[in-house]
């Protein structure tokens, strides 16, 4: 019998082996990415670029030549702004429409320290009042060339006499803190950056008037293109508060300007932060260590700040009009407030204890609403307007008479406020605790000043006094000062 054949195995062979289907991308996709690949690098290569060529264009100045016994250097960045004259830079059609005219000063408008935290999160700028009582280091007048022991002087003296480096030497021996860098601004380089960056806006609760520099404001929102906005930051009269006025609107349209710049896509668009950096760097002067890397670092850092990574304050002020011989009136510094305001520089702390609500404060006004003398009428004939009215200003610290009565016409429409001439600041500041209200001056009045409720009287909002001397500095951020 023959044997049987094995059986056959029923492995079927190997398939070769399957390579896996690519899907492919569609080319729109493509295109994208490698458009967005090309503008990403060439954006770090402009912005790289011209950073690196406005470096070389930059005035430069040693404001630390031959220092010594400096004080020890803390944490972050401290940079002292200034902000000089240069009005001989600006046209003369420019100088007569803003009220620039006259010769330029070798003088400091502003002073300021700009503190940039060590992990680049947070901006404190504290300004220094111009007329602060300051004793200068020995020097040598840059003019003259004459030597000077220390003598006592208004702060912004300094820079008539020794420049910029007898600037930074005053100021770290007043605040025991490190100057890493020094940048000077004029009227010009400032106006041109305003105007780049599509103006600011800024908002104020009452009108801001000043015949010296042309301001003329009216309650609301406005925004302030190049020679506006100078006009803004330069008025000293524009109500009682003089140069402690000034400082707050300054330090309200730089949060504003950081807002400006942080929203708006400047730092991430090449061309406008080359447009933006040509304004600024232009016409500025800086130390010889201010430059690309430091422009970079900053530019960097920025792009993730906000209005609340900024805060601003003013220098506590101790006495008002301290008077010194040769000299005149000068601010002096509170001491232990003072001091304690620079340690937090110095230790790269916050200058805002705790983040506060986004409500706006009460606005100041020239004469606190405690200094005022009211007596209420209605003029209308809604019953018990009269009284609703006085309850509301009392409240809000007015001095009311608390016997309302009704006015000659009761056919008023419009809230008016009845003044003598003499007690006008007190009617400025009475009318902005009533929105829309009308001032009428009314000779011979006297000084209670009168209310004449009309009908279309809609609420008593809360206003301030001036600051009091030596009360602690307030601390601001820029979210809290900025247009809601």
């Amino acid at each position: 019998m023959p044997a049987t054949p094995p059986p056959r195995s029923r492995r079927r062979p190997p398939r070769p082996p399957v390579r896996p289907v690519r899907r492919r991308r569609p080319r729109w996709a493509m295109r994208a990415a490698t458009t967005l690949s090309v503008v990403v690098l060439a954006s770090a290569g402009i912005g790289h670029s011209v950073v690196t060529s406005l470096d070389a264009d930059i005035a430069r100045v040693d404001p630390f030549k031959d220092m010594k016994n400096r004080p020890r250097a803390g944490h972050g960045m401290n940079v002292l702004l200034v902000g000089t004259d240069g009005r001989d830079k600006i046209d003369d059609t420019e100088r007569r429409r803003f009220r620039l005219g006259g010769a330029p000063c070798n003088c400091t408008d502003t002073i300021m320290i700009v503190h940039i935290s060590e992990d680049r999160e947070r901006v404190s700028v504290v300004s220094l009042p111009r007329d602060s009582y300051a004793e200068t280091p020995p020097h040598t007048d840059q003019v003259t060339g004459k030597e000077h022991h220390g003598h006592p002087v208004k702060l912004n003296a300094a820079y008539a006499e020794g420049g910029p480096q007898l600037t930074v030497r005053t100021v770290e021996s007043m605040t025991h803190v490190k100057i890493d860098h020094y940048l000077e601004v004029d009227f010009a380089s400032f106006m041109k950056t305003v105007d780049v960056v599509g103006g600011v806006k800024i908002c104020t609760a009452q009108p801001l008037k000043d015949t010296y520099t042309g301001l003329d404001l009216a309650p609301g929102t406005h925004t302030l293109r190049g020679g506006a906005a100078l006009q803004y930051v330069r008025s000293r009269h524009a109500d009682a508060s003089s140069d402690l006025g000034r400082m707050k609107r300054q330090q309200r349209f730089l949060a504003s300007l950081v807002a400006q710049a942080t929203s708006s896509g400047i730092l991430l668009n090449p061309l406008k932060f080359r447009d933006v950096t040509r304004a600024v760097l232009g016409s500025v002067r800086a130390d010889r260590g201010f430059g690309t890397d430091e422009l970079l670092d900053l530019g960097r850092a920025m792009r993730t700040f906000s209005p609340s990574s900024s805060e601003f304050t003013t220098v506590p002020i101790g006495t008002m009009g301290f008077t010194v011989k040769g000299i005149g009136s000068t601010l002096k510094w509170d001491p232990e407030k003072s001091e304690r305001l620079f340690r937090a520089l110095r230790d790269d702390k916050p200058l805002a204890t705790a983040p506060k609500a986004r409500t706006a404060p009460a606005p100041r006004v020239a004469v606190a609403p405690q200094q005022i003398n009211v007596q209420v009428e209605n003029g209308t004939s809604e019953k018990g307007l009269g009284q609703r009215v006085d309850t509301a200003l009392a409240a809000t610290g007015f001095r009311t008479t608390r016997r309302p009565v009704d006015a000659a016409d009761r056919t008023l429409r419009r809230t008016v406020v009845a003044y003598d001439p003499r007690w006008d600041r007190s009617a400025r500041s009475l009318a902005a605790a009533l929105p829309g209200a009308e001032l009428k001056a009314v000779p011979g009045l006297g000084p209670t000043l009168k209310v004449i409720a009309g009908t279309e009287f809609h609420e008593v909002r809360p206003v301030r006094g001036p600051e009091p001397v030596g009360k602690e500095s307030e601390v601001v951020r820029g979210n809290e000062v900025g247009c809601p």
